[in-house]
């Protein structure tokens, strides 16, 4: 194949021109005419060369430019799809510190890999056809037996699979919202939630957050002043801060929202890092009023796509239409039965344990190796894998992006998650990507260096 590639890209071969015939490559290349037919199908289905029945092959056309991927743009705006790009796009050798995952050796590499072996045993429709339109009875069965012990009575047809944690929120979005709408959102929140509600064309209202949930006084305001259709926040260990909710904050906002109107989208993807749940505004509620949300990104895989949807069962009919209706059934079938199948394994609660622990102690290590540069954690939280620090001297987060990413660094300035842009001198760092000591080593000396400049601006100044 390399050999007949060249002979296409120095135009010693040419379009229409006719391949040298099976045998004779083969006696020429000393190889078996079998593996040369194999060569040549492979070339024809990438469409290189054709076939002609009774006459052989021909140049279909010149090999085609190759360029290396194109790099996201660095001089963009340091906007809520800034870090995601640059995290998503980077090179394997890339640092990720401001990424939102956890590294490939973190993960129940071992528990996939039996459920992918496993799937090459199932039924073909398995591999072959669409998924069912509400996803794998199987899993959601699972799922429902998960939320019974927490304490929520939602049988499988309360549940719909979709095909990531983000396309759930986006058809509950679909589903409840009108171009206009209010939606509030806590300030800082995971960027992705603005970078989504703005192609739905909705005003996005911020609320601040507290160690305990969102101060209660502004979310109270909020609601009274914009009359929001909904509020959208993580539960568990919160994006970005770490914060968990209380049980005074967590009735607070259901009595709001139930006086109000105002729909609740509880995205529960965190809930495994916590060693003892807190308070869940969809157990509290018994999805009435709150819809659940979730994937398997964070702890088992990110390459595996699956979300899921809890909610009244009412709105699963509408919601199923709208899947339909823009990916045109459920998630993949692969996908599901690669994920019911590690869930069911009997290593993956085990997995979840050791990852608690060593989240907790990587959580520790990190904030003493921060704390030592004057980066100071806003909170210690229960659970997962950020840490929200606040850069000294008021620094600002977003230059500092800048020129790590130069160093072939990705930082996840404050001002991505805060949607009043309050948040310039804040950082969130995910522990699990800073075991290379460069790290601390580039922030050192970028901080240093920008502390001389301004102490220099400052002294012009005067």
């Amino acid at each position: 194949m390399d050999a007949i590639r060249h002979r296409i890209s120095a135009r010693t071969l040419t379009a229409g021109e006719k391949l040298p015939s099976i045998r004779g490559l083969a006696k020429s290349m000393n190889l078996s005419p079998s593996t040369v037919v194999e060569a040549y199908d492979r070339l024809a289905a990438e469409g290189l060369i054709r076939s002609r029945p009774g006459s052989g092959f021909f140049v279909a056309g010149s090999l085609p430019l190759v360029l290396a991927d194109v790099e996201s743009r660095a001089d963009r705006a340091v906007d809520p799809l800034w870090v995601s790009r640059q995290s998503l796009d980077g090179s394997s050798d890339m640092l990720r510190p401001g990424c939102g995952w956890l590294p490939a050796d973190w993960m129940p590499n071992a528990a996939i890999r039996r459920a992918v072996r496993a799937l090459a045993k199932a039924e073909d429709a398995v591999l072959t056809n669409y998924g069912a339109t509400r996803g794998s009875l199987a899993l959601r069965g699972l799922l429902a037996r998960q939320f019974a012990a927490e304490g929520i009575e939602a049988g499988p047809d309360r549940i719909l699979l979709t095909a990531s944690g983000t396309q759930a929120i986006d058809l509950v979005c679909r589903f409840l919202l009108q171009p206009g709408d209010t939606v509030l959102l806590d300030d800082p929140c995971y960027f992705n939630f603005q970078a989504l509600l703005r192609v739905h064309r909705v005003k996005v209202v911020g609320v601040p957050m507290t160690r305990s949930g969102p101060d209660m006084a502004s979310f109270a305001q909020a609601v009274e002043t914009h009359r929001p259709r909904l509020y959208i926040r993580n539960s568990a260990v919160h994006n970005p801060t770490g914060a968990s909710l209380s049980p005074q904050a967590a009735h607070r906002i259901l009595t709001l929202a139930a006086a109000n109107d105002v729909t609740i989208v509880e995205d529960d993807i965190f809930s495994d890092f916590e060693p003892e749940p807190s308070p869940r505004l969809a157990v509290l509620d018994g999805l009435a009023r709150v819809v659940r949300i979730g994937s398997f990104s964070k702890t088992l895989s990110a390459s595996i796509r699956c979300g899921y949807i809890a909610a009244q069962a009412d709105w699963i009919e509408g919601l199923i239409d709208l899947q339909v209706a823009t990916n045109f059934g459920g998630p993949s079938p692969i996908a599901t039965e690669i994920v019911s199948s590690a869930l069911s394994d009997g290593s993956y609660r085990k997995h979840l344990s050791t990852l608690r622990s060593r989240l907790a102690k990587r959580r520790r290590e990190v904030g003493a190796t921060l704390e030592a540069l004057g980066i100071r954690p806003w909170l210690e939280p229960r659970g997962g894998f950020y840490l929200w620090c606040r850069l000294p001297d008021g620094q600002d987060a977003a230059d500092m992006a800048r020129l790590a990413l130069k160093e072939n660094v990705v930082l996840a300035p404050g001002n991505v998650f805060s949607i009043a842009q309050t948040a310039p001198d804040w950082m969130r760092f995910n522990v699990t990507q800073m075991a290379d000591p460069r790290l601390a080593s580039l922030l050192q000396q970028m901080l240093r260096e920008r502390t001389a400049c301004a102490s220099m601006s400052n002294a012009i100044n005067v």
